[in-house]
């Protein structure tokens, strides 16, 4: 069972905003500054205003930039990559208005890596058949991304409040949003829980893959914003699509937490991946080999292994060169180093780990959710871009994109919830270990290859939690919250019997017509219902 809301101090204080924006990736910061300009806006993030996923962001942002490309050739690609599930109007939104979005960051001070003729440098990752990836510092381009966004923030009169948790939704008589209730850790600001009255909330708290025990998100992507909007009665969407990037750098058998992603982007320079007699398994499996869409090429990888008992693949780069490698993926190069891997003579040992989560809180072309005055963008929404598989470097520009337009429909008019009401009663909170059991059982049932007797065992340990021995605050909270999300992802992957995109059950190895479409889930009564629509 999913509680409606989370048990929690009352708040002890209270702020007043026009918007209240919930996250500080791209997609927060683009929609607080462009939305600063409709009203009073607060921006509030989990820890520090640069922790999240987009600073990690390694191998850039995909847009049509190049003369030789289109937003149509664009289309067809993101098309493809999602598995007949993209919305198509969706994603040409992305690639009609991504060239423009991307200039505008420029605009703002974002510097990406040039040419010797001054032009923007452009490289292909998987599922692309063109070079349209722009970049910054070689491999540090959400790091740059963010710098820019965070300076023009500093100038724009949006308040912001740090190390923020957001709990709940709080809702009119009416059921529209009215802001939002928190827990604030930091000095010098509001501190313990509190409450933000808002005209309009936007979630834009990013991914979720701290719900499994190895993920290349921050400790931060817990699912927040996913957990939030179940509690609230917003249908999410997709959220079996959970896409394992393909090359983490393998950390030995046990790695737990945060590992070192290996961009794919070095595979777009002309890395190869081999098993350890150096045979490059992926030729002939897909007309891109090792740049074939994340899903196939992680199943490539997982396949292989099962082939030689290996407990890896390898990378190959080391004709590169050292000049290349300082130059073009620094970040890559020192953490391999620092894991004593060293690139530039060696093959790096790579597996795949949790990475996006394709679905998330349903909205339209403008963000809204089934919530009146509740809005989501980012990796925490489910826009329709995706399907059942994310095309590379698609994640920043869909941010960027669909978080001015957010800004776009506020601007047009802001809502005018009444006061809010008493909330419903909060249901337990998961016990000390319950984060640490969630994930190994979402790891070991439904990771990379799934099945239905794993994921009804699954669905029977995330149905024991919580146990009710939590109390009130952050580790039992962020455990909620994953409970929540790890539910919502079971009880989908069980319902769909095929495999398409990144998910994969082996004893469905095949698409179905059948299941062209999508399991929406909802929130009511404490019970998780998942209905299917097809795809239109």
């Amino acid at each position: 069972m999913i509680s409606a809301r989370l048990a929690a101090p009352t708040p002890g204080w209270t702020r007043d905003a026009d918007v209240v924006v919930v996250g500080s990736g791209i997609a927060g910061l683009v929609a607080a500054l462009r939305c600063r300009p409709h009203g009073r806006v607060l921006l509030v993030t989990k820890a520090l205003l640069d922790a999240g996923s987009t600073r990690w962001a390694q191998g850039g942002i995909a847009a049509a930039l190049a003369p030789d490309d289109t937003p149509a050739e664009h289309l067809a690609d993101t098309l493809t990559a999602g598995v007949g599930l993209c919305a198509e109007d969706a994603v040409r939104v992305l690639v009609t208005e991504g060239p423009a979005a991307v200039r505008d960051l420029i605009a703002l001070g974002a510097a990406f890596d040039r040419s010797a003729g001054g032009e923007i440098s452009l490289t292909r990752e998987g599922g692309h058949h063109r070079r349209r990836i722009a970049h910054a510092g070689g491999d540090a381009t959400g790091a740059e991304i963010s710098r820019a966004l965070l300076a023009a923030l500093k100038e724009s009169g949006v308040e912001v409040i740090e190390h923020a948790l957001v709990l709940d939704l709080l809702r009119d008589a009416a059921g529209q949003a009215a802001g939002v209730t928190l827990h604030v850790m930091g000095e010098g600001q509001p501190h313990g829980v509190g409450a933000v009255r808002a005209r309009a909330v936007v979630l834009a708290t990013g991914g979720l893959g701290q719900v499994f025990s190895a993920t290349t998100n921050p400790e931060v992507s817990t699912g927040d914003g996913v957990a939030l909007a179940l509690r609230a009665g917003a249908d999410v969407a997709d959220l079996e699509f959970v896409q394992f990037h393909p090359t983490v750098l393998w950390l030995g058998a046990g790695a737990r937490g945060r590992q070192p992603l290996i961009s794919e982007a070095v595979r777009g320079e002309g890395a190869h991946l081999v098993d350890a007699a150096g045979v490059r398994f992926m030729v002939g499996r897909h007309e891109l080999a090792e740049l074939a869409p994340r899903d196939v090429v992680a199943k490539g990888i997982m396949n292989r292994m099962r082939e030689t008992g290996a407990d890896h693949m390898l990378l190959d780069a080391r004709h590169f060169g050292a000049a290349m490698w300082e130059k073009r993926f620094p970040t890559i190069l020192a953490a391999c180093r620092h894991h004593g891997v060293d690139p530039v003579t060696e093959p790096i040992p790579v597996v795949p780990a949790a990475h996006y989560a394709s679905g998330g809180v349903r909205t339209d072309l403008y963000g809204r959710t089934s919530v009146p005055g509740l809005y989501a963008c980012g990796e925490a929404a489910c826009t329709g871009v995706h399907g059942a598989n994310r095309l590379a470097s698609n994640s920043l520009l869909e941010g960027l994109v669909f978080a001015g337009r957010i800004a776009e429909a506020l601007g047009a008019g802001l809502p005018e919830p009444g006061e809010p009401v008493a909330p419903s009663a909060a249901g337990p909170l998961p016990g000390t270990g319950a984060r640490a059991a969630i994930q190994a059982t979402m790891t070991a049932h439904a990771g990379v290859v799934r099945t239905r007797e794993g994921l009804e065992t699954a669905a029977r340990d995330l149905a024991a939690l919580p146990d009710g021995g939590g109390e009130p605050g952050v580790p039992a909270w962020e455990a909620a919250n994953l409970h929540a999300v790890a539910t919502a992802i079971v009880t989908a992957a069980l319902q769909r019997t095929e495999t398409r995109g990144s998910h994969w059950r082996e004893d469905f190895p095949d698409a179905s017509e059948d299941w062209r479409g999508h399991l929406v889930g909802r929130l009511a009564g404490g019970t998780l219902t998942t209905t299917f629509e097809e795809h239109r």
